[in-house]
């Protein structure tokens, strides 16, 4: 139904909650005849089963299909995330996104695909690009759930939570028969375009589902003063196939094969075509791409009212394949090349039962990872230098997850809902080639881990109709050391190389939160309030050696601190045609580390800390138009709060910290027919010069993006 509305009538303000995100718990429409209609939002990542968002006791945000190809032309996952509360978008490069969720990025926060893990043991700490490797135009939703979720999804589930629910043709849009649809974007700051074709049939008993999206970026422009940013241009290919079978009324099998190709990725900050800004520095190396290649398959079982008992059950098998590879040509000509190779064989079971103590979801995971690391070297001459004993991670690697999980959700009192968990979680690595720092011959690290995780939170609503509720509690998070803690043999951050470590131990999190919620048939709003504490997180510490011109490092749980916020966020209906919206972030936060190779640990601000930031915005939505047009100014404080490992990155972040700025932005939408509509932006509108704090690359200037969606 709300898919219908919106491309029927295209009347809804859900653009304006796209922008601030309040999509997450209720979206409005406001049809022709100026009537409102309430639509709930019905999320899984919360509680790993289909809820009311308002109902749960978290921050969440959603983004829809609608959103973001139609609403908010998204180029990658990351950008998705662009403009929610708490959220804040670094990029290393321009084909290289990460997310920064309430502090913490990379090996701290968990994406999944359709309930399936993306992390894998060699995810490094730090801004990554693995986020990027996922299609976007594969998305009929994207969840996001701040805080930790560890006890549902284990491991690495910190900051936040991203569920990507891929698309099928079981929405209730498509009726029998073939379909087929076109999707194409074109942006003129980025030099890109993008075509997804897509072929269908949905049938009574089965629906299959193939499209395959073709992605070239050229290089970026900056704003009017930096101009073309070289050598930041890239190419990608993304195929889908997706089939469900219905085996009875209640019974469904569900394949799926995913695959992303990223070709020549360039962190161009480290190398002489590097374009400074702000007096940042640019590297020596001659070129440093990297290219990605992964592929996801899995079979999934759901079923419903199996037994007359049991009110769900889904068991999942999948296979992922994930690999990279880096291609460095330094300043002296010489080249090494290297890569990693995993495959992941992941099986989850859950089955949610009602019984006399409340709904109780419980289940089982097992994920184990095979890994193949492997690196060259050559001369400049072209001729093969070197073989080395392993790659950026060790050579001939197992790591080993197992889990077991269950949450109880129950009514206290007429209006409380309380929400109780628990998870016991064990881990094993094995690194049989890891090469030893000191020696040069292989050794093999060897450790497992085990971790006990509680959460209790409650859901309190402050009135009969449940449209203001007050939510918290308290959750515990941790993230068991993978094989990039341990056996990391590679450069980490500017001027840094980091060497393997025999023993670490898990991570620990505590995470207060208390929030409102309110969502009227006017007026909705989200607000919360959260502390972190941090126990015992892996920290690079210097080791006093220098390695080629390089500060050696290693890992170590020393890394104990906080994070604390504020978000808030709404959005009001000024009438029919008219809305605004909004929101704020605040965010501070503090850890021990080694700033230098003296043993004395010193407090600072953890690294990449988001700066202030705020977002308003206004929509005109008329009554009786096909179309929409929307303004909105993003604003961000300047960041000069810097560890001292930011203040050494000076490839990233100028002297002094990451200057404020303030981007204009306008959007516009015509729904042409039934089957046929139009979007146009104009993003950084006055042709801006600025970067996302971390960023290796600025944002682009003037942007003028073009999207067109045909659905006959």
């Amino acid at each position: 139904m709300k898919n219908k509305l919106r491309l029927a009538r295209c009347t809804c303000v859900v653009g304006a909650l796209a922008v601030n995100g309040l999509c997450g718990f209720v979206v409005s429409a406001a049809h022709a005849n100026a009537a409102s209609y309430d639509i709930e939002e019905i999320v899984v990542t919360a509680s790993r089963r289909a809820e009311n968002a308002l109902s749960q006791p978290y921050m969440i945000n959603v983004r829809d299909m609608q959103e973001l190809q139609v609403e908010r032309q998204v180029r990658t996952v990351p950008d998705a995330l662009r403009d929610l509360p708490g959220v804040m978008i670094q990029k290393t490069a321009h084909g290289q996104g990460s997310p920064f969720i309430r502090g913490f990025t990379g090996l701290r926060t968990l994406f999944l695909i359709d309930g399936i893990r993306l992390n894998n043991s060699t995810f490094r700490e730090g801004p990554n690009q693995y986020w990027n490797t996922v299609d976007p135009l594969s998305a009929h939703r994207l969840e996001l759930v701040k805080g930790p979720t560890s006890v549902l999804y284990g491991s690495d589930a910190i900051g936040g939570t991203v569920n990507a629910i891929s698309r099928s043709y079981r929405d209730g849009r498509w009726n029998e028969g073939m379909h087929w649809r076109m999707y194409a974007r074109a942006a003129s700051a980025e030099n890109s375009w993008v075509l997804r074709p897509e072929v269908g049939y949905a049938g009574d008993r089965f629906d299959v589902m193939a499209a395959v999206s073709v992605k070239d970026f050229g290089d970026l422009e900056g704003g009017k003063e930096l101009g073309t940013q070289p050598m930041t241009g890239y190419d990608e290919r993304d195929y889908e196939f997706k089939l469900h079978f219905d085996i009875s009324e209640n019974q469904q099998l569900r394949l799926a094969v995913q695959s992303v190709n990223q070709d020549d990725a360039w962190r161009v900050h480290k190398t002489v075509f590097g374009t400074s800004w702000e007096e940042t520095t640019t590297g020596d190396e001659l070129r440093r791409s990297l290219s990605q290649d992964r592929t996801l398959s899995y079979l999934q079982y759901h079923a419903t009212d199996l037994t007359g008992w049991m009110e769900e059950l889904i068991v999942s098998l999948s296979y992922h394949d994930q690999s990279e590879e880096r291609n460095r040509l330094r300043a002296n000509l010489r080249t090494d090349i290297q890569g990693t190779s995993i495959g992941t064989t992941g099986l989850f079971a859950q089955m949610t039962v009602p019984s006399r103590v409340g709904a109780l979801t419980m289940g089982a995971e097992f994920y184990h990872d095979d890994v193949d690391s492997y690196r060259r070297d050559y001369n400049a001459d072209g001729s093969l230098r070197s073989i080395s004993i392993q790659g950026p991670v060790a050579d001939d690697a197992t790591y080993l997850t197992a889990a077991a999980f269950v949450q109880d959700q129950f009514e206290f009192g007429a209006r409380t809902d309380v929400t109780l968990g628990l998870r016991f979680t064990e881990t094993e690595a094995d690194a049989r080639v890891v090469q030893d720092p000191d020696t040069g011959l292989p050794i093999q690290i060897k450790d497992d881990w085990s971790a006990t995780t509680l959460s209790a939170r409650f859901n309190h609503r402050l009135d009969t109709a449940g449209q203001s509720t007050l939510f918290g509690g308290v959750s515990q998070g941790f993230r068991a050391p993978n094989l990039s803690d341990l056996t990391r043999f590679d450069t980490a951050r500017s001027n840094e190389f980091e060497i393997p470590v025999s023993s670490l131990e898990s991570e620990e999190f505590l995470t207060y939160e208390f929030g409102l919620k309110h969502d009227g048939d006017r007026w909705s709003t989200q607000i919360a309030a959260y502390y972190t504490d941090i126990k015992d997180m892996v920290i690079r510490t210097p080791t006093g050696r220098d390695v080629g011109g390089l500060v050696e490092i290693t890992k170590r749980n020393s890394g104990d601190g906080f994070v604390r916020g504020a978000e808030f966020q709404t959005r009001y209906l000024i009438s029919a045609e008219w809305s605004v919206f909004g929101n704020l972030t605040w965010m501070d936060g503090e850890v021990d580390t080694y700033p230098t190779s003296s043993p004395e640990r010193v407090r600072e601000p953890i690294d990449r800390l988001m700066p202030l930031t705020a977002l308003a915005g206004l929509r005109w939505n008329p009554e009786t138009a096909r179309w929409w047009v929307e303004a909105q100014v993003a604003w961000s404080d300047k960041q000069d709060r810097l560890s001292t490992r930011d203040a050494g990155d000076t490839d990233r972040i100028p002297p002094g910290g990451t200057p404020a700025f303030a981007v204009f932005g306008l959007r516009s939408g015509w729904q042409v027919s039934e089957a046929l509509s139009l979007s146009a932006a104009v993003e950084n509108v006055f042709d801006e010069d600025y970067r996302i704090h971390g960023s290796g690359v600025n944002e682009p200037g003037r942007n003028l993006v073009l999207t067109l969606l045909w659905t006959p």
